[in-house]
């Protein structure tokens, strides 16, 4: 199996981009065994500020020689500007007291909540980084960063959840384009139209990319297993991005309790949720979940609600208090293998797709 003219432009030696996890998700240790095992490994680094991402594209740098991609998210409207004042804030509060209370945390201050990391900031530190790719979710990276990034022999990476996006992801000037379908764990980037109007499943989303746009296209969404390679490949991708699989390898920065639900019988339901961030993702249902369901529409934004959240969702990791963490999954989740590493896994796909 060879990544054809995506492995001339990554310079990878198979088709397979491990997806990017954000929140802690993502290790230096994942991302390293994905790309010297011959694919693309990735590191989600949305919610690092610019000095950490300064010194993770160092060591990743060190770690490897082989290319790897760092991702960040593009701001929807305008999410970096918090606009609650301190009595809504407190009001979102109150609604998940009970939860600081049973895991006898403290809730976050005000200033903790409206200080999140500046995007503009992000990516200047990230393109004097200077990683061999970067990824880009939830929108269209800004036209100074795509020219700096081709200066720089930076390969640029779009997400597009609808053909209409990845159309034009193609016309700002991507290198590559993830046509990440409904079926993926996770946060969906949908930034054209509302997530409710772009929910297309992966090999519905690949053929109609692959038709619209002539540059490579990496499918996305519902893919654990050599099966889904050989299917994606077929309808027209020229590789696969896999995130719910390289999440529960031994490398990965998930929790003890994430991987095991991920491997475990309750993994075969999922559903799309606010709750835990403000943004729309896909995850397995939880106590927190379902206790919560009725408030999906009264939630913050992004990165509000995320910050809110936060300490919950490191707490109940800790503590192996699976009701109460975000347990991200795809709907292929069942499929996926117990108890490999990151090398093991891609090779199992490299292996499987050879026979």
């Amino acid at each position: 199996m060879k990544a054809g003219r995506l492995g001339q432009l990554l310079g990878i030696d198979y088709p397979v981009i491990q997806g990017p996890f954000g929140g802690g998700l993502s290790s230096v240790s994942l991302t390293v065994a994905v790309s010297e095992g011959g694919g693309l490994g990735s590191y989600g680094a949305h919610h690092l500020r610019p000095g950490a991402i300064t010194k993770l594209v160092a060591e990743l740098k060190a770690s490897t020689t082989r290319p790897f991609a760092v991702n960040l998210w593009v701001p929807l409207g305008r999410e970096e500007e918090p606009r609650l004042n301190d009595v809504e804030l407190g009001r979102h509060i109150e609604r998940i007291r009970p939860y600081y209370n049973a895991l006898s945390i403290d809730a976050p201050s005000a200033e903790d909540v409206r200080s999140q990391p500046c995007f503009d900031e992000q990516v200047d530190a990230l393109m004097a980084a200077g990683p061999p790719a970067v990824s880009f979710v939830m929108g269209i990276p800004p036209h100074r960063v795509i020219r700096r990034a081709k200066r720089l022999g930076i390969a640029v990476i779009g997400t597009a959840t609808t053909v209409d996006e990845a159309i034009a992801l193609e016309n700002a000037g991507v290198n590559v384009i993830v046509a990440s379908g409904s079926d993926a764990g996770g946060h969906r980037g949908s930034f054209l139209k509302p997530v409710r109007e772009s929910l297309v499943g992966t090999f519905s989303l690949v053929p109609q990319v692959a038709d619209a746009v002539a540059l490579p296209i990496v499918a996305a969404g519902g893919i654990v297993d050599s099966r889904g390679v050989t299917a994606a490949l077929a309808l027209g991708a020229d590789a696969v991005q896999i995130g719910t699989g390289f999440l529960a390898t031994r490398e990965s920065g998930a929790s003890v309790i994430h991987k095991k639900a991920l491997v475990g019988s309750q993994a075969r339901t999922t559903v799309l949720t606010r709750l835990f961030s403000g943004r729309t993702a896909r995850g397995i249902p939880n106590r927190f979940v379902r206790e919560m369901a009725a408030h999906e529409e009264d939630v913050p934004p992004y990165p509000i609600q995320n910050a809110l959240m936060q300490p919950i969702r490191r707490a109940a990791a800790e503590q192996g208090r699976g009701d109460y963490v975000n347990l991200w999954a795809g709907q292929a989740a069942a499929l996926t293998p117990v108890g490999l590493g990151a090398g093991e896994y891609l090779a199992s796909l490299v292996e499987a797709r050879r026979r």
